[in-house]
């Protein structure tokens, strides 16, 4: 498993591959926050109580989708697109790398965000 550290750089150099990038968090099997970068001028779309929920979902799901990787293989990737945010994730181990981006990108540039990520995520893994 990346030692904080590591995670903390993994979040580092996700923010940094695009301006439209948001948020970049890693989050362990338990739903706990345990790395993350945010854009700084930018509002949280979630409060304190329901970024709590969202990561508490995000380990769930991840518990759940690990049933078929025996048959499908592990994830690599899953895109979300939402009315206010687009969000990516990763797998790194049992952590899970999640990203939000700004709704209004053109789909290119989220491609090219996750195209930039999969090497930092796989570097980790």
């Amino acid at each position: 498993m990346a030692r904080r550290e590591d995670l903390i750089e993994v979040c580092n150099q996700i923010a940094t591959i695009s301006p439209y990038i948001r948020f970049v968090g890693v989050i362990d099997e338990h739903g706990t926050l345990i790395a993350y970068k945010r854009r700084d001028e930018l509002a949280p779309l979630l409060d304190k109580k329901d970024t709590k929920y969202q990561f508490s979902h995000i380990a769930i799901k991840t518990d759940l989708e690990s049933f078929f990787d025996e048959n499908l293989g592990e994830i690599e990737f899953v895109w979300e697109e939402r009315e206010k945010v687009q969000i990516i994730s990763f797998a790194i181990g049992k952590n899970r790398i999640w990203v939000s981006i700004d709704k209004m990108v053109v789909r290119s540039e989220v491609l090219r965000i996750v195209d930039a990520c999969l090497p930092i995520a796989k570097k980790f893994h």
